[in-house]
């Protein structure tokens, strides 16, 4: 069962919609235990980072969730849930992350249409299972108003433009994570969907 994580944040009926057209068997779970037992997690989300990270710990999951990653579960993060993954995020004062991996969330410049709301291509720094059988450049539905600047760029798999190039995929062994919503991005984004059902098998 893949278990997707609901913090009182965001968009989790779309995700879940979008995984039950895919053909998973996917749950809605707060819960420590479900966190624990599932085969594959799922952490979507749009709001504020701190917030996100709050709800997680007023809910008792977010040292769960951490210990889930580091245990090896598959994990897919979607926007927040992508963004949680590093150590801090600037959005309203300096704010902690999972530190899963080393790098900071940042604010796009004044300079550019705040957020990026819509429809944009995702190019490709290596050969990652998330984007199996997706062409590069790809059209994908965004909506955030940070972007992810990770201290290594290993764990980057897609990047795209706006403005400036920012990271938009991340995929480094078990965890996957996306800047974008694949559950909004039609048939390309029900392709990601698909490719971690099958990773978590």
């Amino acid at each position: 069962m893949i278990v997707i994580v609901d913090y009182k944040l965001g968009n989790i009926r779309s995700v879940e919609n979008a995984f039950i057209k895919a053909g998973a068997k996917v749950s809605v779970s707060s819960s420590e235990s479900d966190i624990l037992k599932s085969d594959g997690l799922i952490v979507p989300g749009v709001g504020a980072f701190k917030k996100a990270t709050d709800n997680l710990k007023e809910l008792n999951i977010y040292d769960t969730v951490i210990k889930s990653i580091e245990d090896k579960k598959p994990y897919l993060g979607i926007c927040l849930g992508f963004q949680m993954l590093f150590t801090e995020s600037i959005e309203h004062g300096t704010n902690p992350g999972f530190d899963i991996f080393s790098g900071k969330v940042k604010r796009f410049k004044e300079s550019v249409k705040i957020p990026h709301m819509g429809w944009n291509s995702v190019y490709y720094l290596k050969d990652s299972p998330i984007f199996k059988d997706i062409p590069e450049k790809s059209y994908f539905y965004f909506d955030h108003s940070y972007y992810v600047s990770p201290a290594e760029d290993k764990i980057v798999a897609g990047k795209t433009g706006y403005g400036k190039e920012f990271v938009s995929a991340v995929c480094e062994g078990n965890i996957w994570a996306t800047q974008f919503h694949p559950e909004k991005s039609a048939g390309i984004g029900l392709k990601i969907i698909r490719n971690f059902i099958d990773y978590v098998g």
